[in-house]
């Protein structure tokens, strides 16, 4: 039976992150890539439902994990997804929206 995150409890959150980071693992020593990028979504999004989406304001600015390249302007919070768009090095919006899960989002910023 499968469960969605919504409804694990940070101890199950904990352990499916530690399999998929298992998985990913892997996937990583077979060279299977695409595999390795499925499950390191797929516990970017467990991880996101261990933090508190109160924490993320629209028009907030967050450092990009994983991307040093860019920032993101938050629009809108779903459930634990931030609606919004990515700013580069010189400060311009990209024009794009974009769902990312809040556990990719870093320290905030001002810009």
């Amino acid at each position: 039976m499968d469960f969605r995150y919504s409804d694990y409890t940070v101890e199950q959150l904990r352990e499916e992150v530690g399999k998929l980071k298992e998985k990913a693992q892997k996937a990583e020593q077979l060279g299977n890539i695409s595999e390795v990028a499925i499950n390191e979504r797929k516990m970017q999004v467990a991880i996101a439902y261990m933090l508190n989406p109160d924490d993320f304001l629209p028009q907030d600015v967050h450092e990009l994990k994983g991307d040093p390249g860019y920032k993101f302007k938050i629009n809108f919070i779903n459930g634990v997804f931030a609606w919004g768009h990515r700013v580069n090095l010189l400060n311009e919006e990209q024009e794009k929206e974009e769902a990312l899960p809040i556990s990719l989002l870093g320290d905030k910023v001002e810009i």
